[in-house]
C-alpha cells in the first residue's frame, strides 16, 4: 500500500492542536459547524485506514487468501504494510468500534431520558422555574426543549442578567446544540486523538450562546457580567442536578467551571476565556483558517480515498481466475 494510508492516522493529531486556536479566532456558528464536521469526517477517515490496515493482515492468511481466489506472491509483493503494523491496526479498529458502539448507545439513552423528562417538566411553557436554592441554569432536549432555571440562580442575578441568561439557554434550545456536541464527542470515541476537538466543540456552543445573548441584549459587558455572575452562583453552591441531564454532560465544564478555573497547563479556562471574548472584539470570518482547516480535511479525506483505490486494485492483481 501506499504510504498515502498513513496520513489520516496522523491528520487528528493536528486537528487537535489546531482546534482551540480555531475556536478562539473564527465566528462561534462557524467554529461549531467546521470542528464539529471536521471530527466527524477524520474519525471516519482514521476508522476507515484501521480497516484496511487490518484486512492486509487477513489476505495473508492462506485460508481467506484460497476463498478470495487472491495470489499470495502478488498480495506480498504489492503490499507494503508489514504483519505486525496489520495486526496492531486489527486491535485498535476493535477497540475503536467497540467505544465508538458504547459511546452511540450511552449518548442515545441518556438524549431519550433527556426528551422524556422534558415531557415531565410542570407546566406548559418553555421555561420551568424550580425552587431550588443552589444556583443553577440549563436546557433540556426535548420536543420542545425547555429551560429549568432555579430560584438560587434568579437571585444570583440581576433584572437584565436574567435576560441575558434566558438568551443564551434560548440559543441552545433553538439551535439543537446538543446534537453538535454528541457528534463531535462520538467522534471521540472513535479517535482519542480528536478529544481536544470535541472540547473545543463544548466551548464555542457555549460562546455561540454568548454572542446571541449579545446580539439580543446589544451589551456585550453586561453579557460578560452574567456569565461571570452565573458561574460564581454555581461554584458555590454546586446544584443536585437531576441525574438524566447530568448523565447526558449537555452543560459541561463550560457552564460549571469556576471563573478563576485555569485549563491545562495553566492555560484559562472556558469561563474565562468565554469572559474575555465578550469583552474584545467579535471575531471575523477568517477566510484562510478556514481554508487551512478545510485543507486538512481534505487530504485526509483523499489520503483515505486513495489507500482504498491502491487496496483494490491490488486485490484484483491478485485474483487469479476460477476454478
Amino acid at each position: 500500500m501506499h504510504v498515502a494510508i498513513y496520513v489520516p492516522l496522523l491528520i487528528p493529531a493536528l486537528a487537535a492542536l489546531a482546534a482551540r486556536p480555531l475556536a478562539a479566532r473564527l465566528r462561534p456558528v462557524v467554529a461549531t459547524w467546521l470542528l464539529t464536521l471536521s471530527a466527524l469526517a477524520l474519525a471516519a477517515a482514521s476508522s476507515a485506514v484501521l480497516g484496511m490496515l487490518a484486512l492486509s493482515a487477513l489476505l495473508r492468511i492462506p485460508f481467506v487468501a484460497g476463498v478470495g481466489h487472491l495470489s499470495d506472491p502478488v498480495i506480498s509483493r504489492g503490499d507494503a504494510v508489514s504483519l505486525p503494523v496489520a495486526i496492531i491496526a486489527g486491535g485498535l479498529l476493535a477497540a475503536v468500534a467497540v467505544a465508538a458502539t458504547r459511546a452511540v448507545w450511552w449518548r442515545a439513552g441518556a438524549i431519550g431520558a433527556a426528551y422524556r423528562r422534558a415531557r415531565t417538566l410542570p407546566g406548559a411553557g418553555e421555561i420551568v422555574v424550580t425552587e431550588d436554592a443552589a444556583a443553577d441554569a440549563y436546557t433540556i432536549p426535548g420536543w420542545p426543549c425547555r429551560i429549568v432555571i432555579t430560584r438560587g440562580m434568579l437571585s444570583a442575578l440581576a433584572g437584565e442578567e436574567r435576560g441575558v441568561l434566558l438568551s443564551h439557554e434560548r440559543a441552545h434550545a433553538r439551535n439543537a446544540h446538543y446534537l453538535f456536541t454528541s457528534a463531535a464527542r462520538l467522534a471521540a470515541a472513535a479517535n482519542p486523538l480528536l478529544r481536544p476537538v470535541a472540547g473545543e466543540v463544548c466551548y464555542v456552543v457555549e460562546r455561540w450562546a454568548d454572542e446571541h445573548a449579545a446580539a439580543q441584549a446589544g451589551d456585550r459587558k453586561l453579557v460578560a457580567r452574567a456569565i461571570a455572575r452565573a458561574a460564581l452562583a454555581a461554584s458555590a453552591a454546586p446544584p443536585d442536578r437531576d441525574p438524566a441531564i447530568a448523565a447526558l454532560g449537555l452543560i459541561t465544564e463550560n457552564e460549571q467551571g469556576r471563573p478563576a478555573e485555569s485549563g491545562r497547563r495553566g492555560r484559562p479556562g472556558p469561563v474565562p476565556r468565554r469572559v474575555a471574548a465578550l469583552l474584545a472584539q467579535p471575531p471575523g470570518l477568517s477566510p484562510l483558517l478556514l481554508v487551512a482547516a478545510a485543507a486538512l480535511v481534505i487530504v485526509s479525506g483523499a489520503s483515505a480515498a486513495e489507500a482504498a483505490r491502491n487496496f483494490h486494485q491490488l486485490i484484483e492483481l491478485a485474483q487469479t481466475p476460477r476454478g
